[in-house]
């Protein structure tokens, strides 16, 4: 039995934020939404800091969404898949910290 795939990678349009959301545009007109809740680092972001991202490609030629002064990566598989953030509460929290610190 052979599996079909397609090989066609989903290409970002655009990032907005929401309330309580992340919504991904893409170029074939979809859109991805997902709680902000999953990513910490941007749902602890200033509105300017949200609107500050690029788009990176993997080594596969995958699109990642990268907020560089948040040290935030989102694949977009991983939305696509419905996969939050993997950062620990623990690594969070020392980010946060860190965070507090600088801005004071």
């Amino acid at each position: 039995m052979s599996i079909a795939t397609i090989d066609v990678q989903p290409r970002v349009e655009g990032v907005e934020f929401s309330g309580h959301s992340l919504s991904i545009r893409l170029h074939d007109g979809r859109m991805i939404s997902a709680p902000l809740s999953w990513y910490p680092r941007l749902q602890a972001a200033t509105p300017q800091e949200q609107g500050d991202w690029e788009i990176l490609q993997d080594s596969d030629d995958r699109d990642i969404i990268h907020w560089e002064r948040l040290d935030e990566f989102i694949p977009v598989i991983a939305l696509l898949t419905g996969t939050p953030s993997r950062e620990s509460k623990r690594s969070f929290e020392l980010w946060l910290k860190g965070r507090k610190t600088n801005m004071q």
